[in-house]
């Protein structure tokens, strides 16, 4: 594939998504600058980053540590906002703290102490999200909703963190939209004690519609945008 046919082929995903959001937020009454579009490129290439940053894409997202600082390095010089979207072990901390402005995943007090030594140290400040287990099973990485209010107090009073919302991602075989309804209601327990903290990530490629229904600020969008997904080559 030449580079011209795979950035008129990103340029094409990319139209279609935005397409999709628009009907999305006149459905909901809502105005598409509420909406951050998070470009997941996870396993695709820094070129493909390269070409979403020439349509207008300011923020990526990815979740494999490795993958990600290498891209984060490779395309520095386009003012990108990158956000940790995956998993995060605590051995990993430091090297995602060189990059990422935005981790969605914190979903336990020792990756908030983690978070804080290694952005303190770097003389950064990270936003941090709170990941919900919405179907209450942190197995699939995610806080329980009970836990959710304590842990952004503890984000809240960090150094070096600034507490930015809650993120989650849809329960398997339950309906996005009714997961998003709690999602929203737990977002709003939070502000009501951390006012500022208005972020909600919710919505990958196949619920962004039921995302933006339920107050979506942030869509984290991979597949369609970029294609199915295939083993990484840089």
């Amino acid at each position: 594939m030449t580079e011209t046919t795979r950035r008129d082929e990103i340029a094409a995903g990319l139209a279609r998504v935005e397409a999709e959001i628009a009907q999305a937020c006149r459905a909901a009454g809502r105005h598409r600058e509420e909406l951050t579009l998070i470009a997941v490129s996870k396993t695709y290439p820094a070129s493909d980053v390269r070409f979403l940053a020439g349509l207008g894409i300011t923020d990526v997202g990815e979740n494999r540590d490795q993958e990600a600082s290498a891209k984060a390095r490779e395309c520095a010089d386009l003012g990108l906002r990158w956000h940790f979207v995956g998993q995060l072990q605590t051995n990993k901390v430091r090297s995602v703290v060189g990059y990422a402005d935005v981790v969605h995943s914190v979903d336990r007090p020792r990756l908030v102490t983690a978070l804080s030594r290694e952005a303190l140290g770097a003389g950064r400040t990270v936003t941090c999200l709170v990941q919900v287990a919405l179907d209450g099973d942190p197995a699939r990485g995610g806080a329980r909703p009970e836990e959710v209010e304590a842990l952004a107090d503890a984000v809240a009073g960090a150094g070096g963190l600034e507490l930015g919302g809650v993120m989650a991602v849809a329960p398997l075989g339950e309906e996005p939209g009714r997961a998003f309804a709690r999602l929203r209601e737990i977002a709003h327990s939070v502000r009501r004690a951390h006012p500022d903290a208005d972020v909600i990530s919710a919505g990958m490629s196949g619920d962004i519609s039921q995302a933006i229904a339920n107050g979506a600020t942030h869509l984290r969008v991979g597949t369609a945008l970029l294609g199915r997904r295939k083993p990484f080559v840089r």
